[in-house]
């Protein structure tokens, strides 16, 4: 197969949020770039069409309108609080148009390989033809792969089983009893929907969990934490967050659920309240970690056992860019190692923008690091230099001392002030302006 030469032209794989901003800061730097989508339109994740999307009905953001937008982009006043997927996937496709950025999109293409070469140039792969690019921006996502682990006995388990990404609605509950297995975000929504209209519904959890509220005082979450929220007169709240958390949920062991064995401020949050909701009016029961399948039976660590239906596996993600060889990465934890969770540090034109884990929204993060790789790919001579030094030989601290649980998640875990503030050094040195941002709409 012959080559297109592209070798003026960075090639992005991934038109979802993170690919998108990738683009518009590209544009924005008078950089050629070209950008190969799979599917038929933007959206990633958010699209349920989107073959392997983990998109279901009920799912919401987790972050509020107020800090969840598109730098310079807010989301409409009209949209609640915490926006649903049809109105998360309007708005990202509404961006892409206000942005002109669908004129750069080859979309129904997958890309097959890509491959460095020995000049810095990649050689890319489509279904259907091959080109050559002057670097390469990977915006693959972080929940299209699965990660299903296996459980002792499930070849002889007489009901069903499935990862989360494959449940869509709650019709799939009825009639059954159903076990989630796993309280991540997805997790807990799901069970939330297993709760309303499952026969019977079972929450397996192997560790303490906090279950943040959406609203404090009426305020949603981050909100009141990122803007200094009151509580209204005459009332006092803990500085502890730990403290203000059980004191707005309460004691989860009274569900049956085991104590908390961490800072609120050490996971990832799990931001619904709704679950606490259900396990208060007993639509769902908190079982300990499975052990083992025995027929219709689940059995569980502590001994004891249920007769399920179906299991849903909310057993989270891998890290995967299927397309490169993996063993030119490093891995530690299931994760590749890059310079500031961006860039490749021996292949100098390779970046990634969205293999990060952090309590924040993400879309004005990710344009951050998007704004960096346009940097990287416009700098010459003496401070390319120094930058690909930097790729191969900074290490900064990107936690801030702070301390996350031991989970693979966790890993490549960044606390967001820390990191925005590394990234923030990196700008002034090179001197590129920080993002252009309007303020989101204020309650």
């Amino acid at each position: 197969m012959s080559s297109i030469d592209r070798s003026d032209t960075v090639c992005v794989v991934g038109a979802g949020p993170a690919g998108l901003v990738v683009a518009r800061q590209l544009r924005k730097a008078g950089i050629p770039f070209e950008v190969f989508e799979r599917h038929s339109d933007v959206g990633g994740i958010w699209d349920p069409d989107n073959t392997g999307s983990p998109m279901y009905r009920s799912a919401h953001f987790i972050s509020s309108k107020y800090s969840s937008g598109f730098a310079g982009f807010p989301m409409p006043e009209e949209f609640p609080d915490y926006p649903s997927w049809r109105q998360i996937l309007g708005y990202i496709r509404d961006f892409a148009k206000a942005e002109d950025l669908y004129q750069h999109i080859t979309f129904n293409t997958e890309i097959a390989q890509a491959e460095p070469l020995d000049d810095g140039r990649w050689r890319v792969t489509s279904d259907n033809q091959q080109y050559i690019y002057r670097a390469l921006v990977v915006a693959p996502g972080v929940t299209w792969h699965p990660s299903r682990p296996k459980i002792a006995g499930e070849d002889r388990f007489a009901g069903e089983i499935m990862h989360s990404s494959e449940y869509f609605d709650a019709s799939t509950f009825r009639d059954k009893r159903v076990l989630i297995v796993g309280a991540g975000n997805s997790g807990v929504d799901i069970a939330c929907d297993a709760a309303a209209n499952a026969d019977a519904a079972f929450l397996s959890v192997r560790r303490g969990y906090r279950f943040l509220p959406k609203h404090v005082f009426g305020v949603p979450l981050d909100v009141f934490i990122n803007h200094g929220g009151q509580p209204p007169a005459g009332i006092a709240i803990p500085e502890d967050p730990n403290e203000l958390v059980d004191a707005l949920v309460g004691d989860l062991t009274r569900f049956g659920l085991p104590a908390p064995d961490h800072a609120v401020l050490s996971s990832h949050p799990i931001v619904n309240d709704q679950i606490i909701h259900h396990f208060n009016h007993g639509d769902i029961a908190a079982r300990p970690d499975v052990e083992r399948l025995d027929g219709h039976d689940v059995v569980f660590a502590d001994g004891s056992r249920e007769p399920v239906d179906l299991i849903v596996l909310a057993t989270g993600y891998e890290y995967r860019v299927p397309f490169i060889n993996e063993a030119l990465f490093e891995w530690s934890s299931g994760h590749p190692q890059l310079y500031l969770n961006i860039f490749h540090r021996q292949l100098p034109t390779l970046s990634i923008v969205g293999f990060i884990e952090f309590a924040d929204a993400a879309y004005q993060r990710f344009e951050e690091m998007a704004q960096l790789v346009a940097m990287d790919l416009s700098l010459k001579d003496r401070e390319l230099e120094t930058f690909t030094d930097m790729k191969r030989n900074h290490h900064p601290d990107l936690r801030g001392g702070a301390e996350y649980i031991d989970t693979p998640r966790h890993a490549n875990y960044v606390e967001t002030h820390t990191y925005q503030a590394v990234l923030g050094t990196i700008r002034e040195q090179f001197g590129v302006e920080p993002l252009a941002t309007s303020p989101a709409a204020v309650m």
